[in-house]
């Protein structure tokens, strides 16, 4: 497995490849890797030759600077998940090379009403964030396809605003949530929790288990009343929002016969931030 610390040294690595015919599959990460992310090296792998991830958490995204201060930077371990993984190579630049002084770095771009629902209530100019590093690491890479995972749902619906809006000739893939044995989504800030919010963050699975499962019995606005008590009384969890959304839209959903409905979900276990969702139809 290779390691690039430059944009510049990627590329020399991958023309060849290129040229020869190999489809390269990307793979974007802040690190703090686990099975979630191995199983998008793992479907990569099923949809190209030459498998590139890239660990790099990046200042723009986060909205408070203590999140992005205190974001867990264990490299080793991921540099071997991913050679475990079988990925074909590295990319791993600091902050200047992917924000170089001398570049005007004034990034707005169109990316749909949805930037300003659910997550963009509360994390106002995070998608931009996203989509500017996110489009950095494309220019970088140049990838066939691009991985990202559904737990992440709003993020992947604007990274595929923004290849629509730059007309990239890129397939973005959408992995599917992988969940520990009791149901909590697989995600890097779980380390973070203590043993009682650990108990207490199993109510996000049990909220969206629930709508699914009875999703036929009762109206919207029942299941979304019935997913948020849920979460009453529970000491140490605030809930931002649960929401059954339109997939294409993030709107709420106006009607049970829509056809791409997903129930959503933000809240806060201890000091901890965490969002899950399940995909009703």
């Amino acid at each position: 497995m290779e390691i690039f610390k430059t944009k510049a040294t990627l590329k020399a690595f991958l023309k060849p490849l290129k040229e020869s015919g190999k489809k390269i599959a990307l793979v974007p990460t802040m690190g703090a890797l686990h099975n979630g992310h191995i199983s998008l090296i793992k479907l990569a792998q099923q949809n190209a030759d030459i498998i590139i991830c890239s660990i790099f958490v990046n200042p723009t995204q986060f909205t408070d600077p203590k999140d992005l201060e205190k974001y867990p930077r264990p490299i080793e371990h991921d540099l071997a998940m991913l050679e475990s993984a079988g990925c074909s190579g590295v990319l791993m630049p600091n902050v200047e090379e992917m924000y170089p002084l001398d570049e005007d770095e004034n990034w707005h771009i169109n990316l749909g009403k949805a930037e300003f629902l659910l997550e963009g209530e509360f994390r106002k100019g995070h998608y931009q964030g996203v989509t500017q590093i996110v489009k950095k690491l494309f220019d970088a890479v140049e990838p066939d396809v691009a991985m990202f995972g559904q737990k992440d749902f709003q993020q992947v619906l604007m990274i595929k605003n923004m290849v629509k809006y730059f007309d990239l000739p890129i397939q973005i893939i959408t992995c599917p949530i992988i969940r520990e044995d009791d149901g909590l989504a697989m995600s890097s800030r779980n380390i973070h929790l203590s043993a009682a919010d650990r108990q207490h963050s199993l109510v996000l699975n049990e909220s969206l288990h629930f709508v699914v499962k009875h999703f036929d019995e009762y109206s919207l606005e029942e299941l979304e009343a019935k997913a948020k008590i849920f979460y009453k009384d529970i000491e140490g969890v605030e809930l931002d929002y649960f929401t059954i959304a339109n997939g294409n839209t993030l709107e709420p959903a106006a009607s049970k016969d829509e056809e791409n409905l997903v129930a959503l979900v933000a809240a806060k276990v201890g000091s901890t931030r965490l969002i899950d969702n399940m995909i009703i139809k």
